[in-house]
């Protein structure tokens, strides 16, 4: 188990969607213990796979206060969003030194195969929620910055390049 580099934006991975992951093996295993170590160095809430380089539907969420209650998911899919909205300021690690306010739903269900291999389906609210959406927009080969206005991303991402 180890923290794994993050790749930075604009990496091309960053905007490519990953591929399903077709079963539960010691390997995919052995990548989400990494992520949760990544998780855990960046600090942060929530991990995709593609983050590290790993083209794979993979992705660790913890919001939790006392750490250590990841949830490891294989294919996460939203089946259900709530109407009432959320705000919430997100940032990730692939993008350093910025955030933006990102509206989403306060609370999903979603599926994804656990690491016994079995279909399993939470429903997620707060930053729970927030972070799993997070998370598969990653998987999408989306950032956070994609559900701002096109002026607002473009704002954040000029500021961004003055960081770099």
């Amino acid at each position: 188990m180890t923290a794994r580099p993050i790749l930075k934006w604009p990496d091309k991975r960053l905007r490519t969607a990953a591929a399903p992951v077709e079963e539960i093996t010691d390997e995919i295993c052995a990548i989400w213990d990494d992520m949760v170590d990544t998780m855990e160095a960046m600090p942060g809430v929530g991990l995709a796979a593609p983050q590290i380089g790993v083209m794979l539907r993979l992705a660790v969420v913890d919001a939790s206060e006392e750490r250590g209650q990841a949830i490891r998911m294989a294919n996460p899919e939203i089946l259900h969003a709530s109407a009432q909205p959320r705000d919430h300021e997100e940032a990730s690690p692939c993008l350093p030194g910025i955030s933006a306010k990102i509206t989403r739903p306060r609370a999903v269900t979603v599926r994804f195969l656990n690491e016994q291999g079995e279909t399993e389906e939470r429903d997620l609210v707060h930053l729970w929620s927030t972070s799993v959406q997070h998370q598969i927009d990653h998987l999408n080969g989306r950032m956070y910055f994609d559900n701002l206005s096109g002026l607002k991303r473009q704002m954040l991402l000029k500021k961004a390049a003055k960081l770099r």
